[in-house]
């Protein structure tokens, strides 16, 4: 894809999980990066960034912007085209203060939104919200929910609860905007993401395979969650950024439900030879209520315990043409990321991804 020199492209929260695949997906198509990082001095943080595309024909250039800090943002967006606004407090533990989470999420992306409001060279600013947006809500549902949906915010934890009212600011203040202001807004609705980890530091995704491969938990919480591959994730926020018809309109990106239980099969069966004793077993819902005394955030999960929430992904598929990749490569992909960039022990008999070999033996695994 050949990209004229103006098409400039900001990108919040770089070094995040789905932030660093969204900039090294831009830099490939050629485009111009900016990233925001609270701290440029952070190099645990930002220095495998500038790795992330090598033959890049736009080098990565760094600035600070903070979300609790407004007037960061203005030099941020300056002479930006896109802004693709990933930031968000995700916290590790969902037993978080709630009052604190919603502000920082709403006051935040009101801040970037103003920002690009009074730059004037922005063009159009992708959202990343989640599915917690559209239900998270403790019952399951039996019709696959759409971009239409919206979370009770009476019914939804404090993260569920910040991710919807941030983006319902957002889309009000777009509305609001006076016609010299006036800039596209397209909102990107993400699942449960894995996939890969392309960066240093730790992030709520990376915590189920972390454990079941470490066996952190010796029975498994009977969770069930709708899994996207961060690489297609990633493509969305790109295609979602110029497609004509893409302005306007939020975007479910999702894939297909595992069990925590399914998840760990496949595990099993690829690491499980190579010295990982990952745990298989579904724990009942009394034992778990037992450990959460002792255990925040499990506490925090009891209420998702044995409910599934299904999402509609046409329109990412229809509009985007974004085709989401088998979910066995993502969760093994994501358990070999893991072991390799050091959040995960390395055992003896670790052998590195397998090829072929290996994809053929956890394609075998029934889900």
């Amino acid at each position: 894809m050949s990209t004229a020199p103006t098409e400039r492209v900001l990108v919040t929260g770089a070094s995040g999980y789905i932030a660093g695949h969204v900039i090294k997906l831009l830099q490939e198509e050629g485009y111009s990066v900016r990233g925001t990082v609270r701290s440029l001095k952070n190099e645990a943080k930002i220095k495998h960034l500038h790795n992330l595309c090598p033959g890049a024909k736009h080098p990565l250039e760094l600035v600070e912007a903070d979300l609790d800090v407004e007037s960061s943002w203005q030099p941020a967006v300056k002479d930006m085209m896109y802004v693709v606004h990933v930031a968000s407090p995700f916290p590790l533990e969902l037993s978080v203060n709630e009052d604190e989470l919603i502000r920082q999420a709403r006051e935040g992306t009101l801040a970037v939104l103003r920002a690009c409001a009074n730059e004037g060279s922005v063009k159009r600013v992708v959202l990343t919200s989640s599915v917690a947006a559209v239900d998270n809500s403790p019952q399951s549902n039996v019709i696959p929910l759409t971009e239409q949906n919206w979370s009770d915010v009476t019914q939804v934890d404090a993260y569920s609860k910040s991710k919807t009212l941030a983006e319902k600011a957002a889309w009000v203040f777009v509305k609001d905007l006076p016609e010299q202001k006036k800039f596209e807004l397209v909102v990107i609705n993400p699942a449960f993401v894995q996939g890969p980890v392309l960066h240093g530091s730790s992030c709520t995704s990376i915590v189920p395979i972390k454990r079941m491969l470490e066996r952190q938990m010796p029975m498994l919480p009977a969770l069930n969650f709708n899994i996207v591959d961060v690489r297609d994730v990633a493509l969305a926020h790109v295609r979602a950024m110029t497609l004509p018809e893409a302005a306007g309109n939020r975007f479910i990106c999702s894939n297909v439900n595992l069990w925590f239980s399914q998840m760990a099969l496949l595990l099993d069966a690829v690491f499980r030879p190579q010295g990982y004793n990952v745990p298989t077993c579904t724990a009942p819902k009394l034992i778990l209520r037992v450990v959460s005394l002792f255990d925040k955030s499990l506490r925090s999960l009891l209420p998702q315990v044995g409910v599934v929430h299904t999402f509609d992904n046409s329109k990412m598929r229809q509009v985007l043409k974004v085709e989401p990749r088998d979910v066995r490569d993502t969760i093994i992909e994501m358990a070999h990321s893991l072991i390799q960039g050091g959040f995960v022990k390395t055992t003896p008999g670790y052998r590195g991804p397998g090829g072929p070999e290996e994809r053929q033996l956890y394609m075998a695994v029934k889900l």
